[in-house]
């Protein structure tokens, strides 16, 4: 799961990249409101965290730019306490939630894995998928009731795979929320991960529809190599 931090308190932004690092998000930073709005309008980002006093462009402006060009992401801001106007002209702009300041960081981890599950269309955060089940919460992976131990990076994959279930994900979509905007990472990469996580997982669980990418299966047979 991919997210962008738009905030320029240092202090706070660095507790909120260590928080959604540790419940497994590949964060990413932007600490004024032009390159926020520059980034979120031109990534695909799993969740957007959104302070609203922001230098150079204010995160009201930003989230009704990016609402009118069409960006999706799930957007969390993040505003003073007591600032209820500021609340509600947020929801109508298009913000998914919002957290008033000060917050306890188990809460926005809450809520950030409730918005990114509901704009998956998974209201649980145990997804049971054939033989499979990952806990998006406790951040495991089990086959038939037993725990299979993955790395982050090899959750992020198979976490993102669980939360697209329904469709086939290309492998320069899994570069992009495995390794963010790291450009030097290619094409294998995500076959080297998929490749290890296939020897953990067993056959008849991560398949291949060749030419256009990777799901999960959802019955007991094997995936296609």
């Amino acid at each position: 799961m991919r997210a962008l931090i738009v905030e320029d308190d240092p202090r706070i932004a660095s507790d909120l990249d260590r928080a959604l690092t540790a419940a497994g998000f590949l964060v990413e930073l932007a600490t004024d409101g032009e390159t926020a709005w520059f980034r979120g309008g031109t990534e695909n980002y799993d969740l957007i965290v959104l302070d609203l006093n922001l230098p150079r462009l204010d995160g009201l402006t930003i989230l009704k730019r990016w609402r009118s060009e069409g960006c999706e992401s799930p957007v969390l801001i993040l505003t003073a306490r007591g600032a209820w106007a500021e609340r509600v002209e947020g929801i109508d702009a298009g913000a998914d939630d919002y957290l008033p300041k000060p917050f306890r960081m188990e809460e926005l981890i809450a809520r950030a894995r409730a918005l990114v599950r509901r704009a998956g269309g998974r209201g649980n955060a145990t997804q049971q998928i054939g033989r499979l089940t990952v806990d998006l919460n406790r951040m495991t992976a089990a086959i038939d009731g037993i725990p299979v131990a993955v790395t982050p990076l090899e959750f992020r994959l198979v976490s993102y795979l669980a939360l697209n279930r329904d469709r086939t994900v290309a492998p320069s979509e899994l570069l992009e929320h495995l390794y963010g905007d790291d450009d030097s990472r290619e094409a294998n990469a995500v076959e080297a991960v998929i490749t290890r996580l296939r020897r953990k997982l067993g056959p008849g669980v991560i398949g291949t529809r060749r030419g256009f990418g990777y799901h999960l299966e959802t019955g007991q047979t094997d995936g296609v190599a």
